[in-house]
């Protein structure tokens, strides 16, 4: 039974040259989504700046932030909660949104440790493919060697470079999704409404 390395070192190029496409389609998405619910924050802070928890209730949008907050606002206002029933809501549409906000992000921390991974595997694919045709004596120039060698190093160079990519998306990501995620909850405490 032989192993067909050609086909996986292939298949190592198409994962990382895949893993590119999936960074840049989460980084894109997210990046609009984020600035979207960030335009959507200010509107309701400025709803609550100006007019209290009330005016941010009133605002019909159909976003996570001012769905959010005026859930929020509509079962305070609707129910005789304790403080501890607020409390609870609270910690709950926090976790609700913190969830919508995070979605997709683990692709990158995937993409970002697995990278590397396959880049060696494409790597040590490669260089056993070049040792494999010295071997057998078909290749005497130096200069075909010298391309093997090449391919194979190049699947490290797109492994490494893929992580970057993906490690400063995360980074970005994750850094905006905590800023969006507490000035929501800081929403959340200026609108409610004591008992």
């Amino acid at each position: 039974m032989t192993f067909d390395r050609a086909w996986l070192h292939s298949a190592s190029f198409d994962l990382l040259y895949a893993s590119l496409v999936i960074a840049t389609f989460v980084i894109l998405e997210r990046g609009i989504y984020f600035c979207w619910l960030g335009i959507c924050r200010r509107r309701v802070a400025r709803a609550v700046r100006e007019n209290g928890a009330v005016a941010a209730a009133a605002i019909q949008s159909r976003d996570a932030v001012t769905r959010t907050i005026r859930d929020y606002v509509t079962a305070q206002k609707a129910e005789a909660l304790s403080r501890g029933q607020i409390d609870d809501l609270s910690a709950a549409l926090f976790l609700e949104i913190d969830g919508r906000v995070q979605a997709r992000l683990w692709l990158l921390d995937t993409i970002v440790t697995a990278a590397p991974l396959l880049g060696l595997l494409g790597t040590i694919l490669g260089i056993m493919d070049t040792f494999e045709a010295l071997s057998s004596g078909g290749i005497s120039d130096p200069a075909a060697v010298s391309r093997g060698i090449a391919m194979a190093l190049l699947a490290t160079a797109i492994g490494i470079g893929t992580a970057l990519y993906g490690l400063l998306g995360h980074n970005l990501l994750h850094r905006l999704a905590d800023d969006l995620t507490e000035s929501v909850k800081g929403l959340l405490l200026r609108t409610t409404l004591v008992p």
